[in-house]
Order: C-alpha cells, then structure tokens, then sequence
C-alpha cells in the first residue's frame, strides 16, 4: 500500500475518533441540565426523520402513494411500540403486498 494512503487512513481515523471521545473525557463526572439531556436525546431522532422524509416522497417517479404507504405502515407499527426490525418488517410486508395487489 502506498505510504501516503497509510497516513491519510490514519488521520482519517484521529480525526473520526477525537469528536466521539472528547465529550467523554471533558463531562466525566459532570451532570448536564435536564434540558439539554433532553434536546441531545431527540438529535437521532430529527436527524433520521430529515434524512428518510425526502426519500419516502421520491421512492417511486411519479407514484408519491407507495412511499407515503410505506411510511404510514411504518409509523403505525413503530406507534404500537416495536422495535426497528419489526418496524422495517412490517413496512416491507405491506409494501409487498400493496404492490402485489396493485
């Protein structure tokens, strides 16, 4: 492998591993405030519902019903309280059939 790969897969990964273990390290010890314990819980969250919301109204060209059946199926499950796989497993099976039957 080429030397100057090495370093950049090594700096690569500093670079990767310094935001994660800082905050670890700099709030040993340390209690956040109730609020912000509150908006760091809810970052995965908005974050994963702005990533998936443009891609549930362009899944198929022209056809914005099979995404928006999708993403109801997957709301559903997930509001009855299942986990992620069965969420992700429901959404497909009734994707499925919504196409096998339409």
């Amino acid at each position: 492998m080429n030397r100057e790969i090495v370093i950049m897969i090594i700096g690569m990964a500093i670079v990767t591993y310094l935001p994660r273990m800082l905050p670890f390290v700099m709030f040993r010890g340390k209690e956040l405030p109730p609020f912000i314990q509150g908006v760091l819980k809810n970052v995965p969250y908005a974050t994963l519902g702005a990533l998936i919301f443009p891609a549930v109204l362009m899944i198929q060209k022209g056809d914005i019903s099979y995404g928006l059946i999708g993403a109801s199926a997957a709301f559903a499950v997930a509001f009855m309280g299942a986990n992620v796989i069965v969420v992700v497993i429901g959404s497909i099976a009734v994707l499925s059939a919504y196409s096998y039957f339409f």
